[in-house]
């Protein structure tokens, strides 16, 4: 066994593999980017050396710098987490070339599932079922465009190279096709240095089901059973959770069964999965189940299968990759229970998702430490502490809440009660939202596919703050932290206070209050237990959490508060960012809705569309300028 590695990652991932490393005796080595020079990842690891600038190109992405920490540390190995290089074939073999063990598959398994059209044809020679679709040389927009109108509308267009959803777009119209294709070559591009794709056939009722495969250099493949993915937003995964809901044991070894042969079909080594999409307008069954692609590294999702398995994945890599066996035959490997994952991200549900970047000035997690899973109860895999950072230029993921129990009824209603127990501020995060989603009759049910989240999207979103929350956040504001209104006892000594008085009840008082910006009057009810889930920031604004959410109250008018649409026109930057391309030119007539102007930031396209029908009077930017949060980049005028 090797005795240090390095983590060429950052954040979650690099605090997990690191986990694992410390408690099998492994010296930990980090990388960072400047705009991480105070990351947890930094601070977790035995060593830690800078490569570079904040943006991944000329940090994390650069194979070189990374190589000359390994060098400069004496680095033993390396482990690429997921993202950035952990799928890189070029990297892999100049880390083995450098003499240092490469955590992972071989470049050549790599580059056989790396592009998905060539992995698909691969899996055909395999024997293994494949989704209709075009995975042709030939690019063109009308080579395209004729292969998605014989497929039939709705199509699915993906990058070649991609994955995370980066570089995917669904096409419902053939007058659409040509937009679509563009955003996801351009996705395609920027994210993998790509921009081929494929295009598929849409599944209209799809179920993502993925199965965790691990081979040795002996020869050994073995599954640790399936997970579903299906509870996904834009193909961003959300909720991930193993075994499949409605998977029954025929299904199972069908689709665990085709993941070992595509594994054994590339000479597979390490950890990877393999993705299939399930057709689940007739519940789960063998025969439609699809290969979508196989990701040759360890996933975000992985700790529900270390929780129903009982195996921790990060040390299997570790022993396969010093050349040792798979440590369980396939009779051997457990699955007991359920477990289920949320991603808690740091994004906006109230504003369209959009990531939420800035200094977590509140950050509060289930449990009493949430660096380390703390219990049994509800495990927290996170990259981020209290006083740090979420920056612009990374995923918006901020941190995982897993939990495991013995029926899927159990787990969904503890994962929700730890979303709700989220506290985070002034960055926004989904954590009400998953626990609305975690909630939902559907889900609940078991009845989820792809859809869901888009077909519910109005249902899920958080609601306003409760009359008994509103009762918590005007008892902290009038009389503080902890404090009853006054001694139920003696009212006479706040007589003046007193706005009702029940001879036969308790005393109550009426407190005026803003709460997100709404006016409140409330009558304060002395029974109510004082609560005592709030912060109160510096800028004097208490913030109360309920539910996951944070609520603003105040005795006082705010000094202002969010604007919806754009009034005047003018359409702002919501983030830092990259303006990568403006579909339209002053003087257009567009319509409500309709893109103007497209930027990237934090890994995702984000088009700020035409808040009303009109003409577009100006735009400020050119493709290629980097904008500050809050620049105006365009204005629609209306029209006449």
């Amino acid at each position: 066994m090797f005795s240090s590695v390095l983590v060429a990652n950052r954040g979650e991932i690099a605090c997990r593999v690191f986990r694992t490393a410390r408690a099998m005796g492994i010296r930990t080595i980090a990388v960072y980017s400047e705009a991480d020079a105070d990351a947890l990842h930094v601070r977790e690891a035995d060593e830690a050396v800078l490569i570079g600038p904040a943006p991944a190109r000329e940090s994390y992405l650069d194979a070189a710098k990374v190589l000359a920490a390994a060098k400069q540390t004496g680095a033993e190995a390396i482990h690429p987490g997921y993202g950035f290089l952990s799928e890189n074939a070029d990297f892999a073999e100049a880390v083995a070339a450098a003499g240092i063990v490469w955590i992972g598959p071989k470049p050549a398994s790599i580059r056989a599932m790396g592009l998905k059209d060539a992995a698909k044809t691969l899996m055909i020679e395999a024997g293994v079922p494949v989704t209709p679709g075009y995975l042709g040389e030939d690019q063109s927009l009308e080579r395209l465009q004729r292969e998605a109108d014989a497929i039939g509308y709705p199509v699915l267009i993906k990058a070649v190279a991609g994955g995370g959803g980066k570089g995917m777009k669904k096409v419902d119209r053939a007058e659409d096709f040509a937009d679509g294709l563009a955003s996801a070559q351009r996705e395609g591009q920027s994210s993998f240095g790509d921009p081929r794709v494929l295009i598929e056939k849409y599944i209209t009722r799809p179920r993502h089901i993925e199965v965790q495969v691990f081979g040795d250099r002996h020869g050994n493949v073995v599954h640790l059973y399936e997970r579903d993915c299906s509870l996904q937003r834009r193909h961003q995964k959300v909720i991930e959770e193993a075994p499949a809901p409605g998977m029954d044991a025929a299904t199972r070894k069908a689709v665990t069964d085709a993941a070992v042969r595509a594994a054994k079909a590339v000479n597979y080594e390490g950890a990877g999965t393999i993705e299939f999409i399930a057709d689940a307008s007739d519940g789960l069954r063998a025969d439609r189940i699809w290969f979508m692609e196989m990701n040759t590294r360890l996933q975000v999702e992985h700790p529900v299968t270390e929780e129903v398995t009982g195996v921790d994945l990060v040390e299997w890599q570790f022993r396969v990759a010093a050349g040792e066996p798979i440590p369980l035959k396939q009779a051997d490997i457990p699955l007991n229970g359920w477990a289920m994952e949320a991603r808690l991200y740091a994004e906006d549900p109230a504003n369209g998702f959009l990531p939420s970047i800035g200094r977590l000035e509140h950050f509060v997690m289930p449990g009493a430490s949430y660096r380390y899973p703390t219990s049994q109860d509800v495990r927290i895999d996170t990259g981020v502490r209290q006083g740090g950072e979420v920056s612009q230029f990374y995923d918006p993921m901020i941190a995982k809440l897993i939990v495991h129990r013995d029926t899927r009824e159990e787990a969904a209603a503890d994962l929700a009660g730890a979303c709700g127990e989220v506290e985070v501020w002034p960055v926004r995060t989904n954590a009400a939202f998953l626990k609305r989603c975690l909630e939902h009759r559907r889900f609940v049910a078991g009845d989820v596919d792809t859809g869901f989240i888009g077909a519910e999207e109005a249902n899920l979103m958080p609601i306003p703050l409760s009359p008994a929350g509103l009762q918590g956040a005007a008892r902290i504001l009038r009389f503080g932290d902890g404090v009853r209104g006054y001694d139920t006892q003696s009212p006479w000594e706040h007589w003046s206070e007193i706005a009702g008085l029940r001879m036969n009840g308790s005393p109550f008082l009426r407190q005026t209050v803003f709460v997100d910006g709404q006016l409140k009057e409330i009558a304060i009810d002395n029974d109510v237990a004082a609560a005592d889930r709030h912060f109160e920031p510096s800028s004097g604004t208490t913030i109360y959490f309920e539910d996951g959410g944070p609520h603003q109250v105040s005795l006082l008018s705010p000094r202002g508060s969010a604007s919806g649409p754009a009034a005047d026109g003018a359409l702002r930057a919501p983030m830092p960012g990259k303006i990568v391309a403006t579909p339209v030119k002053p003087g257009d007539t567009v319509a409500k809705g309709q893109p103007v102007v497209v930027l990237e930031a934090m890994k995702m396209e984000h088009a700020l569309v035409a808040p009303f029908d009109g003409v577009v009077g100006e735009i400020s930017v050119t493709v290629g300028d980097q904008v500050p949060a809050d620049a105006v980049l365009a204005v629609v005028t209306t029209d006449g």
